[in-house]
């Protein structure tokens, strides 16, 4: 067997024992593929081989994560490095910890079959008050003795090709250059890990989460198969809020309170209009001067002339209000109706999770959807959330082709991609639903150089940006108001999120920092008016459902606001649930009311009448806690959607 050894140096013995690591790693893709198989029986060869491709960028962020310690042994710039007995402790420690991730993989194997999606961090939580643990592991060991074997021969091979390789050196005589080139290659070493465990070096790119599975896959229900466990375990470590809450045994009288099943029309055939979602970064509605006629004593004019232009011939509401605080806290509301609750949905160990969505549903309705944002491709996890949304065509900075058109930061300038969004949908057949995400209105605040002179903006640096991206959606319009399907199309306007860059005291309200506009717009002039009420990100999947008819049963946590009489928005803001019912605002920490403000008398919220009105406050409160309820336990057991027998 002397044959089979291989004396290197340290930095390709280092290699080569990490991609060992990822050898496993995807061993036991294919024993949870196995194991599995039932669960993924329309997967074809093709289809597996890219999967596997695709899971060896989350197989290499956890296999980093994993041997961080023994990266850190291995590099550091020593001669002790070399020593037998050094080595053989950075061996131990190598079994140990990749043995603890191989064990966790193969786990899965079993544990998917009764969760549906990889083991996350909220495994801790669901079994912290167990009493009985080992004896549970030990007859989970016993039960599923095959899956241990699996774990066992996982092991037994890793010992072998691990002991394949030794250290030779060091082979540097000279003292000095042995130490600068062990210090600038353990420099490179930490920046290439960074990048790993990032997923990316783009400064446009977070880091890689479970969402970004979505990207490599067809069909969403093959995320897990892309995941592996370890990443799943860490990726979520302290990111989880939402577990199961019991504050109603009863599920009748849950749903009696809050139930996120949205029935159907039930009389005339579905509307198939097309529909075009709009969604503007950082657009605070303080931005628009539809909305702001009463500021600076009643002459403020905003910065948003052209939207203007189409609220006066669309459905607005007075109290339009965000999920949360971040882009990827927007569009799982928007397109899926699924708001934030404590942590971004797309970052949750629930991502994985099957949703409905306009483009799920709109799919199985016979539309061809797509979505245009003109950051580069992965950027912000929007492409991997489309996936998983059931939107199979997307537009980025690939897709458009022309580099020139860079701003240098985040994309495409707005005026240019939604001219290359005009021009590809006048080739899609009807009816169509398209989403947009704009990136101009953002840090740090340039807007194209033709454009420098015309928009000076104000004191904030965003109002230019606003002003550019404006006139580019009026650009749009002027372009798609021509095409033959313009006139058979339910436009929807909102923003992501509010601005930093607050001008207006109120703004920096709890109630301010989620005022956005949202707004209907059909070229008919069917929908007008500003209403008095209140609507939120996650009421817009439902309000187009039910405008165009749609039939069937589904999941959301919004409501239709143009049927709906129930009038109720939430967010969640520095771990205090805020609930908007009626003419007050509640802040509730999980257990009871801290505040309540009438938000429409009181603007800048400074009135705390909790104790002065315990009627409204104790309904308020047995409301948000039926919401969180039925988001909670709906989440963790995997059940935002309805079976087809109950969509009927």
């Amino acid at each position: 067997m002397r044959e089979l050894l291989v004396r290197t140096n340290i930095w390709w013995v280092l290699f080569l024992r990490l991609l060992l690591a990822m050898f496993l790693f995807s061993l036991c893709r294919v024993g949870f593929y196995l194991y599995n198989r039932d669960y993924f029986a329309d997967l074809t060869t093709g289809t597996f081989f890219e999967i596997l491709v695709g899971g060896l960028r989350f197989d290499l962020t956890a296999v980093l994560y994993t041997n961080m310690l023994v990266l850190v042994l291995m590099i550091v710039p020593l001669e002790i490095r070399f020593r037998a007995g050094y080595q053989a402790v950075v061996k131990w420690i190598f079994f140990v910890f990749n043995g603890i991730a191989l064990a966790a993989n193969v786990s899965d194997f079993i544990y998917f079959k009764f969760t549906g999606r990889r083991t996350t961090a909220d495994i801790f939580q669901q079994f912290e008050h167990e009493q009985n643990m080992g004896g549970l592991l030990g007859r989970f060991l016993l039960d599923y003795w095959h899956a241990t074997l699996w774990w066992i021969g996982l092991i037994v091979l890793m010992v072998w090709l691990y002991n394949r390789t030794r250290v030779q050196g060091p082979l540097m005589r000279n003292k000095w250059l042995f130490y600068i080139s062990g210090l600038a290659a353990m420099l490179g070493v930490a920046y290439l890990t960074i990048g790993g465990i990032r997923g990316g070096f783009q400064h446009s790119t977070r880091p890689i989460t479970l969402n970004d599975a979505g990207k490599y896959v067809r069909d969403p229900k093959d995320v897990p198969l892309v995941l592996n466990t370890p990443f799943a375990l860490y990726r979520t470590l302290g990111k989880t809020k939402i577990k199961k809450v019991h504050y109603f045994a009863d599920e009748a009288e849950l749903d009696s309170v809050f139930s996120p099943v949205r029935h159907g029309a039930d009389s005339g055939a579905m509307r198939k209009l097309n529909v075009v979602v709009l969604v503007l970064e950082s657009f605070s509605k303080e931005f628009v001067g539809f909305f702001n006629h009463d500021r600076e004593n009643g002459t403020y004019k905003g910065y948003t002339p052209f939207l203007d232009s189409l609220l006066q011939h669309s459905r607005s509401y007075t109290y339009s209000l965000a999920s949360g605080r971040k882009s990827i806290d927007a569009l799982p509301s928007v397109i899926a109706s699924v708001p934030s609750m404590g942590v971004p949905y797309v970052l949750s160990p629930f991502s994985g999770n099957k949703i409905n969505s306009l483009g799920t549903i709109l799919r199985g309705e016979g539309y061809h959807n797509s979505f245009f944002h003109g950051a580069p491709n992965g950027s912000m996890g929007f492409q991997a959330f489309m996936n998983i949304a059931g939107i199979e065509h997307y537009y980025g900075m690939t897709e458009y082709g022309n580099d020139a058109d860079f701003d240098g930061w985040w994309g495409i300038w707005d005026d240019k991609f939604l001219q290359f969004m005009a021009h590809t949908q006048r080739d899609f057949h009807e009816p169509f639903f398209s989403a947009f995400f704009s990136v101009s209105s953002h840090h740090p605040f340039n807007v194209p150089d033709e454009y420098k002179a015309r928009f000076t903006g104000g004191r904030e640096p965003i109002l230019k940006c606003i002003q550019y991206t404006d006139e580019s959606l009026r650009q749009y319009f002027h372009t798609v108001s021509k095409y033959p399907w313009f006139k058979n199309t339910l436009f929807v306007i909102t923003a992501d999120h509010t601005s930093s860059n607050i001008m207006f005291d109120d703004s920096r309200t709890a109630r301010g920092l989620f005022s956005i506009p949202i707004f209907f717009y059909r070229p008919d002039n069917s929908l007008v008016g500003l209403e008095p009420g209140l609507v939120q990100q996650s009421d817009i999947m439902p309000t187009v459902l039910g405008y165009l008819g749609y039939p069937h049963d589904y999941i959301a946590f919004g409501r239709d606001a143009f049927h709906s009489t129930d009038e109720v928005a939430w967010n969640y803001k520095d771990d205090v649930y805020q609930l908007y019912q009626g003419d007050y605002l509640m802040q509730f920490d999980g257990r009871r009311a801290l505040s309540l403000y009438n938000y429409k008398t009181d603007r800048m919220l400074q009135e705390n009448v909790v104790k002065q009105f315990p009627d409204v406050v104790q309904g308020m409160e047995k409301k948000m806690r039926a919401i969180i309820q039925q988001y909670n336990n709906r989440m963790v057991d995997n059940k935002l959607t309805l079976s087809a027998a109950a969509r009927q």
